[in-house]
């Protein structure tokens, strides 16, 4: 596999993240973009990064750059991602990758049009836990699916000037922390839910501050999912299959679960990767789907596989049910909508 160059869109803290995830490799970001070049400089020095841009729009015109990691705010990402896709560079982007699903299809119809790849960095799709966990699932012992339980709080003090509270961001709890509750659910899901009722509270701003919502697939799975960003809950979520259920904690980064029978006596605990390599294992997934992209590109293994092993690696598929559930409640159900799509 070649040595794929890596920028940074942003040096905030996923792209710190980020250099630290490749350096546990002996590697290093190729370059850095941001919108402030003083910014973008500091970052560099700290890391030995040998390439800031002078303007940001300028690592999309570099030749030499592979694959481009985007953590800006929300409300900005389908304006790199028209560029970056647009220039043949292969596209990692922070959630949510979109404000919507028309912006999604948009930059999704791009890449497909220019050859390169496009992933969501949902940090649990590549987490060794989930793919233990289906392992697992797959043994059979636990049975089908029933109910699941998403639960996310945080606790952010009321600065209305703040991101996760102003409109102007794409503030809100659905696109910051809903995000991660639903695609927990869909990757133990069998299906898309297709029936949605919800709840919202909104904050001061206009954003949702607060909500439950109630999903339901066609396969009669059902899911309930709690969200806040003025009041605490633990990151916990909980799948009842017909034989039993599993806790997972920490479920963004999750490195432990645990598993109960019908009484709630514990069976096992399941243990596998490092919350602390939770970037690393993104990048992992993203060169892996890349070379198979282009072995299939190259007529070196036959599209239909290529295209199977990105899809097992990158949940592009996943993503996009995601987003699709999240526009229609925040858009269609609340009628909250960011400057961006009025």
């Amino acid at each position: 596999m070649r040595e794929l160059k890596w920028a940074t869109l942003g040096c905030g803290v996923i792209a710190n993240q980020l250099e630290q995830a490749l350096e546990r490799n002996g590697r290093k970001l190729y370059s850095v973009a941001n919108r402030t070049h003083a910014k973008g400089v500091a970052f560099a020095e700290k890391y030995g990064i040998g390439k800031v841009y002078d303007e940001i729009d300028d690592v999309f015109a570099d030749p030499d750059v592979d694959v481009i990691y985007i953590s800006t705010p929300h409300n900005t990402h389908i304006g790199f991602l028209r560029k970056a896709l647009a220039a043949g560079k292969h596209v990692l982007c922070e959630k949510s990758i979109t404000l919507n699903s028309d912006e999604l299809d948009e930059a999704i119809a791009l890449a497909e049009a220019n050859h390169v790849l496009l992933a969501e960095a949902m940090t649990l799709y590549h987490m060794p836990l989930y793919r233990e966990l289906d392992r697992i699932i797959a043994g059979g012992e636990l049975g089908k699916v029933k109910l699941i339980q998403m639960n996310f709080g945080s606790y952010k003090e009321y600065d209305m000037a703040n991101r996760f509270f102003n409109r102007n961001l794409a503030g809100g709890a659905m696109l910051d922390i809903g995000v991660y509750a639903l695609s927990c659910m869909r990757w133990f899901m069998s299906s898309k839910p297709d029936r949605i009722v919800s709840q919202v509270k909104a904050a001061p701003t206009g954003v949702d501050e607060q909500a439950g919502i109630l999903l339901t697939n066609p396969d009669g799975q059902m899911a309930t999912i709690t969200l806040s960003l003025h009041a605490k809950q633990p990151k916990r979520g909980t799948i009842a299959f017909e034989n039993g259920y599993v806790e997972i904690y920490d479920y963004p980064r999750g490195e432990r679960a645990t598993i109960h029978d019908t009484t709630g006596a514990v069976v096992r605990e399941v243990e596998a990767g490092d919350t602390a390599n939770a970037l690393a294992y993104e990048v992992a997934d993203m060169e892996a789907a890349i070379a198979a992209f282009e072995a299939g590109e190259s007529g070196e293994i036959p599209a239909d596989e290529a295209a199977a092993k990105v899809e097992g690696l990158l949940h592009l598929g996943y993503t996009r049910d995601v987003m699709d559930m999240m526009t229609e409640i925040r858009r269609d159900q609340w009628h909250m909508t960011y400057p961006e799509e009025e």
